[in-house]
């Protein structure tokens, strides 16, 4: 949330303002590659899914120790996926009403709403070797639906935006419109291997969670299996490219696997060493994270920065401004989330 709130912007306009090569490439990092490829911004949408899997077994856990049922669990599984899809609609179209052709039904919110859902209700009802045949059967499942099928006039196993299969059936079976037209990178058909994303993190808490190791152990083994799928991300990206549009499988792999040597990281940095004071200004961020992603369609953030450090532009001048109001953009955001976080005012979802 923290480059979604403002670092990318500030990136960006360093890059702008200095004609750095090395700035310039971080800000080349910070945009979605047009088709295929990976580039760090990427790997922030599946990094929630894969967060909100390691997790799972700590909630459902806590929910089943206080004595409910997996009924009562089911339920709340459910409606925090569909709240999840019907703040991603909001998000997308606002609040006024509109004909459900001009609708966009398809969004980051929507998209780990109904993966988070369907990948814990595997986790409450399978035991665990059948949802490790869960995830790499929707994988597989997936790559065979697009390597052997395509949109009508096109190719067998053709993956471009036009022609791919997944991209054909949102054309026919989802509402709305889709966000290219032609194609919706939070489309319902690649929700489908999004769900072993969220399957991935559910492994990585388990391990965390309920395997009998220590703790440098499981930081082990979470780099050992990070690594391992990034080979076979890479492997499997000689067929099926990484491609965050389709969410494809290796797309899958390759940003799992890059969460797994972060989470390993981190849970060394923090967990095992006790280092822990320097995440205090993103853990401001992160106690309301869907409350400040979706903040921009209730408060002008921009106006507000101009409001309270117009003059902060000003005193800088060309051609350091644009980077100065970037840094008080993050500023005026991260207070109005320190002020929730000391009131203890959180949105849970």
């Amino acid at each position: 949330m923290f480059w979604i709130m403002g670092a990318d912007s500030l990136i960006k306009r360093i890059a702008k303002t200095t004609d750095s090569p090395f700035w310039d490439t971080l800000a080349i990092q910070l945009d979605h590659p047009e088709w295929n490829g990976f580039h760090f911004y990427d790997l922030i949408f599946p990094l929630f899914l894969f967060m909100a899997g390691v997790a799972t077994p700590y909630s459902i856990s806590s929910r089943l120790k206080k004595g409910h049922t997996k009924q009562q669990v089911l339920r709340h599984i459910i409606k925090r996926g569909i709240v999840l899809v019907l703040l991603g609609i909001v998000y997308n179209n606002g609040l006024e009403l509109k004909p459900i052709s001009e609708i966009r039904f398809g969004s980051v919110l929507g998209r780990i709403g109904l993966a988070y859902m369907f990948a814990n209700i595997i986790y409450l009802y399978a035991r665990e070797r059948v949802q490790y045949m869960w995830f790499g059967g929707l994988l597989l499942g997936y790559w065979l639906l697009l390597k052997f099928n395509s949109a009508p006039g096109f190719p067998m196993g053709d993956l471009t935006m036009e022609g791919n299969f997944a991209s054909y059936l949102d054309r026919i079976i989802m509402p709305g419109r889709l966000y290219k037209g032609i194609h919706d990178p939070e489309g319902l058909i690649s929700t489908i291997p999004a769900i072993s994303t969220g399957l991935l993190g559910i492994f990585a808490g388990t391990l965390l969670k309920n395997k009998p190791f220590s703790e440098l152990r499981k930081a082990s083994l979470l780099a050992v299996v990070g690594v391992v799928c990034l080979i076979i991300a890479q492997l499997w990206n000689l067929d099926f490219p990484i491609n965050k549009n389709l969410w494809s499988s290796s797309f899958v792999f390759h940003t799992g696997g890059i969460s797994l040597l972060l989470l390993a990281l981190f849970y060394y940095i923090i967990d095992i060493k006790g280092y822990k004071s320097w995440t205090f200004f993103f853990r401001v961020i992160g106690m309301n994270s869907i409350l400040i992603y979706i903040s921009g369609h209730f408060i002008d953030w921009r106006y507000t920065t101009s409001a309270f450090f117009e003059w902060v532009g000003q005193l800088v001048g060309d051609p350091y401004n644009i980077v100065a109001m970037a840094i008080c953009y993050i500023l005026v955001k991260w207070v109005f989330l320190y002020i929730l976080y000391r009131n203890k005012i959180f949105l849970r979802v």
